[in-house]
Formats: C-alpha cells, sequence, structure tokens
C-alpha cells in the first residue's frame, strides 16, 4: 500500500510490469509518491479539472493528480510497456482516468479534454522544451489551459524564469513571461529518480494571463526576439539589422539604446519594440 492510496509502491509497479526505464525515450521515472503528490498540488486545486499528463511511465504522478481530486486525468504515453501498470489506476478511479498511446508531439488532445484544463507532466527531457514552446504560442490567447505545472532539467526551468540581466534569460523566459506568471515551485536532486539523471531538475508552474503582460503581434515579437537572441553578444543595431535598415531610429523610438544587448532589454521594452517594427510596415 502507498502513502496516498491503496495501490502497490512504483517499485512494486515497475517489478511487476518489467518497466526497466529507456533512455531512447527520455524516461527518468520519480517513485516517491509523497514527491509526486506535492507536484500535483503545485498545480492548483484541481477539483472540476480534467488533468493532461505527457509521459505518465508507471504512473506515479497520475495517481498523486487524481488523489489530489483531478476530475479526470488524460495521460499520453509512447510507451505501450507502461498500459498495463495504468491500467491498474484507471480500475482504482473509475470514470477517471484516459489513457492515450502514442507521440505527444503528433497527438492534438483539445477533442479529448473538457474545461477547465490543467497540464502537469514530469516532461520527458528530450521533448520538454518544445512542449512547452508550443503550449505557449497557440493561434489564440487565452490557450485552453489554465496553468502549467512541468518538470524540466533545472538549467531550462533557470531559463524560464529567468529576469533580465540574467545569464540564463533569452527566449523562453520573454514567451514564458509574455503571457504567463512563472515560479520555480520545487527542485529536485538526481537521486529523486529512477534511473538518476546526470542533472537535477525543477518543477515550474506557469499561470495563463487573461491577455499578455503588454501589447504586442506574437509573431513579431517573436521574429525580433529570436533576432536579438541568435547574436546576444552583439550590441542590438548588429543583431537586429536584418529586422529593418532603419533599426538605430526604431530602437530609439521604443526606449531601447542601440549600444544595449539583448540580455539587458526588459519584457516591456521588446514589446515596445514589436510595436514600432509593425507601425513602420
Amino acid at each position: 500500500m502507498s502513502a496516498i492510496d491503496d495501490l502497490p509502491p512504483l517499485r512494486e509497479v515497475i517489478a511487476t510490469h518489467d518497466l526497466s526505464a529507456r533512455k531512447s525515450l527520455g524516461q527518468n521515472f520519480l517513485l516517491d509518491l509523497n514527491l509526486t503528490a506535492r507536484i500535483a498540488r503545485a498545480a492548483g486545486d484541481l477539483t472540476g479539472h480534467d488533468v493532461l499528463e505527457i509521459g505518465p511511465g508507471p504512473g506515479g504522478l497520475t495517481r498523486g493528480l487524481l488523489a489530489m481530486g483531478a476530475r479526470r486525468v488524460l495521460a499520453v504515453e509512447k510507451d505501450p510497456r507502461c498500459l498495463p501498470a495504468l491500467q491498474q489506476i484507471a480500475e482504482a478511479y473509475p470514470g477517471r482516468l484516459d489513457v492515450v498511446i502514442g507521440d505527444a508531439m503528433a497527438i492534438d488532445p483539445l477533442n479529448q479534454l473538457t474545461g477547465p484544463v490543467r497540464i502537469c507532466a514530469n516532461l520527458p527531457y528530450n521533448v520538454g522544451t518544445e512542449l512547452l514552446v508550443r503550449w505557449l504560442t497557440p493561434p489564440e490567447w487565452p490557450p485552453y489551459w489554465t496553468s502549467l505545472t512541468l518538470m524540466f532539467q533545472r538549467e531550462v526551468a533557470q531559463r524560464i524564469v529567468a529576469p533580465p540581466g540574467s545569464k540564463a534569460y533569452g527566449r523562453l523566459a520573454l514567451l514564458a513571461q509574455w503571457r504567463c506568471d512563472a515560479r520555480v515551485v520545487l527542485e529536485l536532486p538526481p537521486q529523486a529518480f529512477t534511473p538518476p539523471p546526470k542533472v537535477s531538475s525543477a518543477v515550474v508552474h506557469l499561470q495563463a494571463l487573461p491577455e499578455p503582460r503588454f501589447p504586442a503581434r506574437a509573431a513579431t515579437l517573436s521574429r525580433v526576439v529570436a533576432a536579438a537572441f541568435n547574436q546576444r553578444r552583439k550590441m542590438l543595431r548588429s543583431a537586429l539589422k536584418p529586422i529593418s535598415p532603419d533599426i538605430d531610429a526604431l530602437l530609439l523610438q521604443a526606449g531601447i539604446s542601440p549600444t544595449d544587448r539583448a540580455e539587458t532589454v526588459s519584457l516591456e521594452a521588446f514589446c515596445a519594440l514589436s510595436r514600432v517594427v509593425d507601425a513602420q510596415s
């Protein structure tokens, strides 16, 4: 019996179903159900919410989400070996767990979810950042989800919450903080996982804002930020030359010095520059 439900401990589940983690799938299993319950609590009040989980593996976080009151969990798992373990959880929580076997990068879960929706996952390291960017850049805002509570390598988590002027500050921080309140809610050492990864991990909670923090057109902001940080050591007058031949004047109009570098420029200033670029075109 585990600490959160009547199902077997995860080590027993893994042994029973021969679920050794596969590096090719980016699998690192979190076996401490007290920790998975903490992650589920960090996602906020799950009552009355559908929860999308990517990469449930043997179901440690899945059990935490259900025990913490999720109305329903939709779990997308690429590894069919995990299905018997997840089926056992589904039987313990009748009508509250649906499992889709497939690649999260290729599946659109929207038609299988009923709002409000939270996303909570111990993401496979090899697809975590790309999935985050997809969730942050939907065609329309606000998105179908109200919050993201996601496990990343600690280095990636630091990039998401980084302030201007820090080494970690870049495109990911701007993308996340433009449309969300983002904070690190939990840090985990390698030994918390089986097998232990070579890096520490952290859980980031992103709460969707009703509208972006500052006005800007998403496509323009993305283009300006990408150009600025692709050559982050250069002054903006050089890095942003492909944006406009009059970039010096546009930077000054947005209140930015042409000799500034991207890592010193705030989100608000990048949004101002994006509006100036759009006004010129």
